[in-house]
């Protein structure tokens, strides 16, 4: 089995440049939570000419609504969302210099094209391990958007948190071509 590559956050365009699809990775750092609720209102927000509420200059957001946590945890479980909610927002996220994405599932050619011209990577978590992955999540603390809930934009302390490169800076989708070789057998 091919051993995880540890990636440590900020992450920078040369270290996402690196990243190739396949590539099994463990996050440590500070990454960021929000869902197609916050991406709105984070794009209505650049659209008025206003700041974001977080520099998301090499940082890495995390599509996932968590559930509450349970005393002595810092979240609850915390499984992803399927990312092709965020599509209609994610490029003018992007252009902010967001470096990385987690979610599930597959993302639009604007995605693909605006994570090519802006180094970006998608990785994906493994839906259905939610109280796995929390047990990576030391600390949840919302930033900006309370009232949505889970679905507020967040910052969470990770460490090791597994994902798969999927689509990375050069466009190469790791879920076509993991596919590809078993479609003529």
């Amino acid at each position: 089995m091919e051993e995880a590559i540890k990636i440590v956050t900020p992450l920078s365009s040369d270290k996402a440049r690196q990243l190739k699809a396949g590539d099994l990775v463990l996050i440590t750092g500070t990454i960021y939570t929000a869902r197609d609720a916050a991406h709105k209102r984070m794009v209505e927000a650049l659209d008025a000419g206003e700041k974001l509420p977080v520099d998301f200059t090499d940082q890495i957001v995390y599509y996932v609504g968590p559930a509450p946590a349970k005393p002595g945890q810092a979240i609850g479980s915390a499984g992803p969302t399927t990312s092709g909610r965020m599509d209609a927002y994610t490029p003018r996220i992007l252009e902010q210099g967001l470096r990385g994405m987690i979610g599930k599932g597959y993302r639009s050619p604007e995605v693909v094209n605006a994570m090519q011209q802006h180094g970006a990577v998608y990785f994906a978590a493994t839906g259905g391990a939610a109280a796995l992955i929390a047990k990576t999540i030391k600390k949840y603390e919302i930033v900006a958007y309370e009232d949505l809930g889970p679905e507020a934009l967040s910052r969470l302390t990770v460490e090791d948190f597994p994902a798969i490169v999927v689509i990375d800076s050069e466009g190469r989708n790791f879920y076509t071509e993991g596919q590809s070789k078993y479609r003529d057998l």
